[in-house]
């Protein structure tokens, strides 16, 4: 088994036998997380600091529950209330938390770059939980978990990545996830709503949903990230789904045993509708949540192994 290096910081640096190390640990893990005891000891003494400048309900919970069924001791930073929001930089912050001596941090922040800024100033470990535009690895990592499990395999798949595309870190981890594990990836959504320099991505670009997601083994909805949008990207919420927004019907065009996956939080009757979402015969998207879980007690109980080894 591959053991990681001192962070977690992105998924574009990792090697295929890194991904599946913690891929077939988090499958362990999830087998224990539906057990009656759901614990183990492997982060018995260390300490893990959650620490979001951006709400994520569902993140910020997912590593809280993994730390704590592995044992650690876990503190969630309520950075709004904290001295940041007093004007404290982020390196001051950085070496506060150092000072604590804490194992591992894990840190969303709204700017790209922000946690490899401060993964330089502390001498624990650092897992990236989103940072701006650039990645989301636990979330790549979980919907490739995902994937594996309901279709078997996690290469030679043709996998729609679909909406707000240029805004969206999650895209941005799953293109170079899952592209280098060997499957096609396809990128639908509005021309305003891809990034620059799509071409160079080695990825297939659609503009209508139907032509994008013909034939997939997976589509994969994406949230519209208003709170990162300057300007209008879309003439209206209702000529989006119109247009952009998966419901069965046209889903059909897809493979018959095509899974429907999305991120969260879902807007409703925005990029998916309601009725499909809640499908459990083609939706994972409650599967995913579940992963999440697994995939990052894998995460922290890696990074924690490499600690050991340096200690």
């Amino acid at each position: 088994m591959a053991i990681l290096e001192r962070h977690l910081l992105g998924v574009e640096s990792m090697s295929p036998d890194e991904v599946f190390s913690i891929l077939d640990l988090a499958d362990s893990y999830a087998s224990l997380n539906r057990d009656k005891v759901k614990h183990s000891n492997v982060l018995a003494g260390m300490t893990q600091i959650n620490m979001f400048f951006e709400n994520s309900t569902r993140t910020q919970s997912s590593f809280e529950l993994a730390g704590k069924r592995l044992g650690a001791d876990v503190m969630n930073m309520a950075v709004a209330k904290s001295s940041i929001a007093k004007g404290e930089t982020l390196i001051d912050t950085a070496l506060t938390l150092n000072a604590m001596r804490p194992d591992l941090i894990v840190v969303r922040h709204p700017s790209s770059g922000a946690v490899n800024l401060l993964s330089e100033k502390v001498n624990c470990s650092v897992v990236n939980a989103g940072d701006g535009r650039h990645e989301h690895p636990t979330q790549a990592l979980l919907d490739a978990l995902t994937i594996r499990r309901a279709k078997g395999r996690l290469a030679r798949l043709s996998i729609a990545i679909c909406g707000d595309i240029a805004h969206s870190r999650v895209a941005r981890s799953n293109i170079l996830l899952l592209g280098k594990l060997g499957n096609r990836i396809r990128l639908v959504g509005p021309r305003t709503l891809m990034p620059s320099g799509i071409d160079e991505f080695g990825v297939e670009v659609y503009d209508d949903l139907k032509t994008g997601i013909e034939g997939a083994d997976v589509v994969m909805m994406l949230r519209l990230q208003n709170e990162r949008m300057e300007g209008a990207f879309v003439p209206s919420v209702r000529e989006y789904y119109h247009l952009y927004g998966l419901n069965a019907e046209k889903l059909q065009v897809a493979k018959s045993d095509a899974i429907v996956m999305h991120p969260g939080p879902m807007n409703r009757g925005v990029e998916i509708d309601g009725a499909l979402a809640d499908d459990i015969s083609r939706s994972v998207i409650q599967d995913q949540v579940e992963m999440g879980v697994a995939v990052r007690m894998a995460v922290l109980d890696l990074l924690a192994r490499n600690l050991g080894r340096d200690s």
